[in-house]
């Protein structure tokens, strides 16, 4: 089939490099190469970096004017994937396929649309989720339904893991929408049930807030450990004022009821150091503090830098 892919991610590389394999004429709709890291350098989308070494031909897009879609509409698809992407698509481009555009979003819509479904699922501890693959429409995540298929989420999942698990759930959900197309077997679903969002986080939303609760800053932690991480500053000792980026933390325990939160309550012999949440303590076991790398919570405790009864 002669495919539109827009993509930009490493997660849709992967998708593009399936669509690739399987000898489908592709046309990369991607991002603009973007500044990164201290340096401020230019880092290309990874589709881009694909499709340069396969020759297959792309154009980035900042805005989709006259004259892109006229370049987009000579391709003349059969259909349009959308796959992390990271922009919306007007309706002058995603009408332009003779079928359709769709889109591999990784959760169970309606629940979750948005950019970070993945990330909120985790937060808010929900024990499943899964690929949807749905047509695109002006709205955001609105468009009905083509496939739709669930998977379990470990409690020790984080977003690391579950995007493991749900990119090649995905990959099989995108082939089996194609076949459908294909075959001309198309059925739709109109998405029903509780609509939820999951808009980017800021970077402030890995701040802790110790009068949550032990699992749900752990929650937190397993959405947001990509980005922007946990951390804490330190309101009093020696680390006064400098921030603690927590690297890896778990439930110590779940059901005491605290009143003094926020503290170094207890130092646990080469794991780390205990801190109390409104419910339950957190036990954090590797840390980068600020200006420094990363190193295991007990080293820390070792250099003196923090000490019981410290506090965040």
């Amino acid at each position: 089939m002669r495919i539109l892919f827009f993509g930009t991610s490493s997660i849709s590389k992967a998708y593009l490099e399936e669509l690739y394999k399987n000898n489908h004429e592709i046309f990369v709709i991607t991002m603009p190469d973007k500044p990164a890291s201290r340096g401020q350098r230019l880092t290309l989308p990874a589709v881009k970096i694909f499709a340069i070494e396969k020759k297959i031909n792309f154009i980035q897009v900042r805005k989709f004017t006259i004259e892109l879609i006229e370049e987009i509409k000579k391709f003349n698809a059969d259909i349009g994937i959308v796959v992390a992407y990271g922009k919306l698509i007007p309706k002058a481009v995603f009408d332009l396929p003779k079928n359709n555009i769709f889109n591999i979003h990784f959760s169970l819509l309606p629940k979750y649309r948005g950019a970070a479904p993945v990330q909120y699922a985790l937060c808010n501890g929900e024990s499943e989720t899964g690929v949807t693959s749905f047509c695109i429409e002006e709205g955001l995540d609105t468009g009905d339904i083509l496939m739709q298929e669930r998977i379990s989420i470990d409690i020790r999942d984080n977003a690391n893991t579950l995007f493991n698990k749900l990119v090649p759930l995905g990959v099989k959900i995108m082939n089996k929408t194609i076949n459908l197309f294909e075959m001309n077997c198309v059925k739709v679903i109109p998405q029903t049930g509780e609509v939820s969002f999951a808009p980017m986080f800021k970077k402030e939303a890995g701040l802790v807030m110790w009068n949550k609760s032990a699992q749900e800053i752990y929650n937190l932690f397993r959405g947001l450990c990509m980005w922007p991480g946990l951390y804490s500053i330190v309101s009093k000792g020696k680390f006064v004022g400098k921030r603690i980026k927590f690297i890896n933390l778990e439930v110590f325990e779940n059901n005491s009821v605290n009143d003094k939160i926020g503290f170094i309550f207890s130092l646990e012999k080469n794991r780390g150091f205990t801190v109390p949440c409104a419910f339950g303590k957190i036990l954090v076991t590797k840390v980068q503090p600020e200006n420094k790398s990363v190193m295991s919570a007990w080293d820390f405790i070792q250099c003196g830098q923090l000490v019981i009864g410290d506090s965040f």
